[in-house]
């Protein structure tokens, strides 16, 4: 089957699943480096959450890497128009993350400026669209419906696994902010409770990407089947 397809087009292959590993890779990577690493070789203690970072000698980490996952997404395009958009949604709210920084040794709902505000709202975007790829977009594969490729049920598992612990995590998170009473919140401050939850949505989140990008369960003899066959398309002519 690969044969019959010329370099470009397996190059085309390449390059669409090196985005969507390279949007895992990110996410895999940000909480390590931010947390124990910074923590071990920067003598910087664990912030109340990811964000909080910018404030800290791992500011350029912090919004590289937020700029890394926009740009990828901004790169990435899905097999329909609500996917792209999806993408170009994830893009404006990880730039937005990025850009405008969450106020210093503040609640997240409780900030000093309309940049922290922007903040808020453009992270509880982003893992919003982090779950709705993982529950909706991933498990739905247009082109592999009429030919499944092996490992499919298990990718499946793990795109709405990843989608339902995301989901979880974004409800704990909220009945921290929203529910929890001044001494809870302060308890859980002591053990640094969002960003323990932060780090479990975002290692979900690169767990379903590395998975679209057949980093795990990889299926070599159909990895044509892992871009959208309008792209396909638009590289063999008609």
């Amino acid at each position: 089957m690969i044969e019959q397809f010329s370099d470009s087009t397996r190059t085309l292959v390449v390059s669409y699943l090196a985005v969507r590993r390279g949007v895992g890779m990110i996410g895999l990577l940000l909480p390590v480096i931010l947390g124990p690493l910074g923590w071990l070789i920067f003598d910087i203690p664990f912030q109340d959450n990811i964000s909080s970072y910018y404030h800290t000698a791992l500011r350029d980490v912090f919004v590289g890497s937020m700029c890394g996952i926009g740009i990828f997404l901004l790169c990435y395009r899905g097999y329909d128009w609500i996917e792209s958009w999806t993408a170009n949604l994830g893009c404006l709210s990880a730039i937005g993350v990025a850009l405008f920084p969450l106020d210093a040794n503040s609640d997240p709902l409780i900030q000093k400026s309309v940049i922290g505000y922007l903040h808020t709202l453009s992270g509880g975007a982003f893992f919003l669209t982090l779950a709705f790829y993982s529950l909706y977009h991933f498990p739905s594969d247009r082109d592999t419906k009429s030919e499944p490729a092996p490992h499919l049920a298990e990718r499946n598992l793990i795109y709405r696994i990843s989608g339902l612990v995301i989901l979880t995590a974004m409800m704990s998170m909220g009945a921290y902010l929203f529910i929890a009473s001044s001494q809870w919140k302060s308890w859980l401050n002591e053990y640094n409770f969002l960003f323990w939850m932060e780090w479990v949505a975002v290692w979900s989140f690169a767990a379903a990407w590395l998975t679209k990008g057949r980093a795990i369960f990889a299926d070599i003899a159909v990895d044509l089947l892992a871009i959208p066959k309008r792209l396909l398309t638009n590289q063999l002519g008609p």
